[in-house]
């Protein structure tokens, strides 16, 4: 999936990769162009602090791959962020979400997860919305320990990190 930055009236600056040794390797990973990090490549130490700073949240942890991904997506649809939710799908789809419940998370239903899912999808959108989650977080101790509350915490503001950066500058993916 390749991905182009939409020009605005004022576009910013996406580096190339030829003036920057650490883009052209996460490129060269990646196989293709990535508009979200040449464009945090305009802050380089900000670029290189952050992939081993995401690696560590979105990676493996004491949550599964699955909710990570529930949480990613259900956060990002609240936020409208395109280029999140696209670059995100495949790894949903990987974990095991159904074309269902990929839809079921775009139109804010609830249907077709397990009650442990669904309090983090709850809790996501709440935390998402408001900033506060302290009625959905209740129910987040029914299923999980406090260190998975507290890593599913983290990959939602992860999520809204990366959906504000991307919203913000209006980074797209490719149609």
């Amino acid at each position: 999936m390749a991905f182009i930055l939409v020009p605005m009236a004022t576009t910013i600056k996406q580096v190339d990769p030829a003036e920057s040794e650490f883009l052209a390797s996460l490129e060269s990973r990646a196989k293709q162009p990535n508009p979200f990090l040449r464009t945090m490549a305009n802050r380089p130490e900000a670029l290189k602090n952050f992939i081993p700073f995401y690696s560590a949240l979105v990676g493996p942890g004491s949550v599964d791959r699955r909710t990570k991904s529930i949480v990613y997506l259900a956060t990002s649809y609240a936020n409208q962020c395109a280029f999140c939710i696209a670059a995100n799908l495949p790894g949903g789809r990987k974990a095991g979400l159904t074309e269902d419940q990929i839809h079921t998370l775009e139109n804010w239903g609830e249907d077709g997860f397990n009650p442990a899912e669904l309090a983090a999808i709850r809790y996501a959108r709440e935390l998402t919305r408001t900033a506060s989650a302290r009625v959905s977080r209740e129910e987040m101790f029914q299923h999980y320990t406090h260190e998975q509350i507290v890593e599913i915490t983290l990959v939602i503001a992860m999520a809204n990190f990366t959906n504000r950066f991307n919203n913000g500058l209006e980074i797209l993916p490719q149609a």
